[in-house]
Parts: structure tokens; sequence; C-alpha cells
């Protein structure tokens, strides 16, 4: 018998605990992050998104993600991108 079956019943495995990811500037390492939306018709310039290093067009809807402490360091992502990070 497997050591994952017990009389015929699956045993689930035992779950490792999760690795903390190092704080990054995006969960608060220079502070609150604001978010703002960028409408597909005030979007004029290409920007590359961070989070997936892929191009967001002109004309294209996304964020705007801001450090309050680091306003320098602010990044446009893809709205998908930014929620999945």
């Amino acid at each position: 018998m497997s050591p994952q079956h017990k009389r015929g019943k699956r045993v689930r495995a035992k779950s490792t605990p999760r690795r903390q990811r190092p704080a990054s500037m995006w969960d608060g390492l220079y502070g609150h992050v604001e978010v703002r939306r960028v409408q597909p018709y005030e979007s004029r310039k290409e920007y590359v998104c961070p989070g997936c290093h892929r191009t967001i067009p002109v004309g294209m809807g996304h964020v705007v993600c801001v450090p309050s402490e680091a306003p320098d360091l602010r990044r446009h992502w893809h709205k998908g991108c930014w929620e999945r990070r």
C-alpha cells in the first residue's frame, strides 16, 4: 500500500510552512502604496509592466502604484499583474 493511501482513502500530505518573502517596496517597505487607475483615454505613453515585463500600449487602461515615502519609484502595472503580485 502506498504511503499516500490508507485503507482506500487518500491521506493529505502535511503542508510545509510557506517561506516568508522579503519585504518589497510594494509590500509597504516604503510606506503605504497609493494605487491609481489610469483610464484608456488617459494613457498616452507606452510603459513596461514590472510584473510581467511586457509593454502597456498607448490607450490601454492600467494602474499606477506610488509608494508614499518614495514617489520617484512609481511604476505602471497591468491591473491583473498588480492584483496577482
